[in-house]
C-alpha cells in the first residue's frame, strides 16, 4: 500500500477531539506505518495523546524518504545550454576585416583561433548549411531538387533572418555526366525541372551588416552532397585544362559548374554564367556608390569544389576585387598550376577540414601535393591533385559531445563541422566550455552526439514528414505556396540576360 493512502486510513478525522493514541511503527526500512490505538483516556492522556501524535506525525515525516534520480552532469550541461543563446556577440570588424578575411593568410589567428575569426568561419558555414536544409529531398514531391522556399523568406524559414544579407539570385546547375546524390530527381512524370537542380544562392550584406564587417559583402554559397563512399569512384577522373596556362582542374566538377543545354528551363545558361551575371552585376552596381565590395565563396563538400572554379572565374574577370573561400570538408579540385594561378590573382583560401572526415583526402589518395618532394627529380608533375589555401583541422575527439565510434556520414556532415568550429580554440586545447552553437544540431541528419544527450538522430525534417490533414481527413501531400514554386510546371522558364535587377528563378 502507498504511504499516503496509509496515512489517509488510519489517522482519525479530527485530531484534538480523538483519545486515540498514535504511535509509528517501523515495519521496513523503506516503509513506516502509522497505528491507531483505541484506548480510553483522560483529557490529560488526550492532552499527551495529541502532543504525541504531533511529534510522531512530524517525525514520520522527517523519516519519509521519497527517491529521486539525481540530476547527471549531462542534465546540468543541457540545462545550462537551453538558458543560453546560440549565437556569439556580433563584433564590429570593421577595421580588421582584410586580416580576417586572409589578408595575411591568416597568420597568427588560427591557433589560437580568433573569436571574431570563429564568429565569421561559422556565418558563412551557416549559408553552406542552408542549402541543404532548404533543399527539397523527397523523391515523391513534383518539387524535388529545388528550394522549398522563395528567396525572400528562406533565410525566415531557416532562422537566419538575423544574419544582415538578403538573397539576390538562385543558382541551378546540371551536368552531362552521371553523378550520383548531388542531382536529385522526382520519381514522377510531371515535375517542375528534369535536368536541374537548386545549387546554391547569391546574397549581399544590408546596410548594418556592412557597417560591422567594414564593406558591402557578396556571398556566393554552394550545394554539396553527402554521400561521401561514392567519392572515391565517381571522382577519380582525369584533369582538364582551365584557363589558358597550365591549370588543370577535375573533369567531373568543372561540368556540373559549366553545363547548359537549349532544352532545359533552369539551365540555358550554366551555373558559372548565371553566378558570374549576378556577381558581375551586383559589383557594378556598389562601385558605382563609392562602396568597397568584396566576395566572399562557400560551400560543404562537391560546393567547396564548386566555391573554388567559382573564385577562380570572378579572379580572372574582375580585377582588383577581394575574393576569399571559406569552404568545408572539399575535396581536391585541380592540379599545382591551378593552386598557383589562384594564389597569383589574390584568392585567400581557408579549407575547414575534420581529421576523421575522408572526402578532403580525394581526389589523389596517393598521387597528391604530397609528392612535391621530389620535384626536383620528376619536376613540376601537372597530373596530380593539389590542395589549396590554408588549413584549419579538427578533431572529433576534441568534443565531449561527439560519439567516438566510425561514423563516415558523421563525420562529414557540416553540422558536425559547425559545432566544432564553435568549440575550437587550437588543436592542443580541449572543447571551449562557452561555446554558443545549439548542440542538438549536430543530430540533424546523422547520429553523432553521445547517447546521453538524449536527442534522436536524424531528427530534422519536415512536420509529419510532409503530410498534412485535409478537412475530409485525410493525409496528402500540400500544394506549395505559389510563390515557393521555382516556376509554373508546364510554362516555358524565360530568364533575361540584360536585366539588372535580382531574379529569382
Amino acid at each position: 500500500m502507498a504511504m499516503s493512502t496509509m496515512i489517509h486510513n488510519h489517522l482519525p478525522p479530527t485530531f484534538n477531539r480523538s483519545s486515540n493514541r498514535v504511535s509509528v511503527i517501523r515495519s521496513h526500512k523503506d516503509h513506516q506505518q502509522v497505528v491507531i490505538d483505541h484506548r480510553p483516556s483522560s483529557q490529560a492522556s488526550s492532552n499527551r495523546a495529541t502532543t504525541r501524535l504531533a511529534e510522531s506525525f512530524s517525525n514520520l515525516l522527517d523519516h519519509l524518504h521519497i527517491e529521486t534520480h539525481p540530476k547527471s552532469n549531462w542534465d546540468l550541461i543541457c540545462e545550462e545550454k537551453h538558458s543560453t543563446p546560440t549565437m556569439s556577440p556580433k563584433e564590429v570588424i570593421s577595421e580588421k576585416w582584410r586580416e580576417i578575411h586572409g589578408e595575411n593568410d591568416w597568420d597568427n589567428l588560427l591557433h589560437p583561433l580568433h573569436p571574431w575569426l570563429r564568429r565569421e568561419i561559422v556565418k558563412y558555414g551557416e549559408f553552406a548549411q542552408a542549402t541543404y536544409d532548404a533543399f527539397d529531398f523527397d523523391s515523391f514531391s513534383e518539387y524535388c531538387g529545388s528550394c522549398r522556399y522563395n528567396r525572400s523568406k528562406i533565410f525566415e524559414k531557416l532562422g537566419l533572418d538575423k544574419n544582415g544579407y538578403k538573397i539576390c539570385r538562385y543558382i541551378y546547375a546540371m551536368s552531362h555526366i552521371d553523378m550520383p546524390q548531388w542531382l536529385q530527381r522526382s520519381q514522377l512524370g510531371d515535375t517542375w525541372s528534369k535536368d536541374s537542380n537548386w545549387m546554391g544562392f547569391v546574397a549581399v550584406s544590408d546596410d548594418e551588416e556592412k557597417h560591422r564587417i567594414g564593406r558591402r559583402d557578396i556571398v556566393v554559397a554552394w550545394r554539396g552532397t553527402v554521400a561521401p563512399s561514392e567519392w572515391y569512384e565517381d571522382f577519380q577522373r582525369k584533369l582538364e585544362p582551365i584557363g589558358e596556362a597550365d591549370a588543370k582542374v577535375e573533369h567531373g566538377f568543372h561540368t556540373i559548374y559549366t553545363s547548359k543545354s537549349d532544352f532545359t528551363r533552369y539551365n540555358k545558361s550554366s551555373a558559372s554564367e548565371q553566378v558570374m551575371k549576378e556577381v558581375s552585376r551586383l559589383v557594378q552596381l556598389y562601385r558605382e556608390k563609392g562602396e568597397e565590395v568584396s566576395v566572399t565563396i562557400t560551400g560543404h563538400s562537391l560546393g567547396g569544389a564548386l566555391a573554388l572554379l567559382n573564385a577562380y572565374e570572378v579572379a580572372a574577370t574582375i580585377p582588383g576585387l577581394p575574393i576569399s573561400v571559406i569552404s568545408f570538408g572539399a575535396p581536391r579540385v585541380g592540379n599545382n598550376a591551378f593552386r598557383e594561378e589562384l594564389h597569383q590573382m589574390g584568392v585567400k583560401t581557408l579549407r575547414v577540414v575534420v581529421k576523421q572526415d575522408l572526402v578532403p583526402r580525394m581526389p589523389g589518395v596517393v598521387f597528391n601535393e604530397s609528392l612535391q618532394v621530389f620535384d626536383e627529380i620528376t619536376g613540376s608533375l601537372d597530373w596530380v591533385y593539389t590542395h589549396v589555401g590554408v588549413e584549419l583541422k579538427l578533431d572529433v575527439r576534441s568534443s565531449p559531445y561527439l560519439k567516438r565510434g566510425f561514423n563516415l556520414l558523421g563525420f562529414h556532415s557540416q553540422e558536425t563541422y559547425l559545432h566544432l568550429v564553435d568549440g575550437f580554440i587550437s588543436s592542443s586545447s580541449t572543447y571551449r566550455s562557452d561555446a554558443r552553437r545549439d548542440v542538438a544540431l549536430v543530430n540533424k541528419a546523422c547520429d553523432m552526439l553521445v547517447d546521453e544527450l538524449r536527442i534522436p538522430r536524424c531528427w530534422y525534417q519536415m512536420e509529419n514528414k510532409g503530410l498534412v490533414c485535409n478537412g475530409h481527413g485525410r493525409w496528402v501531400k500540400p500544394k506549395r505556396d505559389p510563390e515557393d514554386i521555382p516556376s509554373p510546371i508546364g510554362e516555358p522558364h524565360f530568364q533575361s540576360l540584360d536585366h539588372l535587377q535580382p531574379i529569382y528563378l
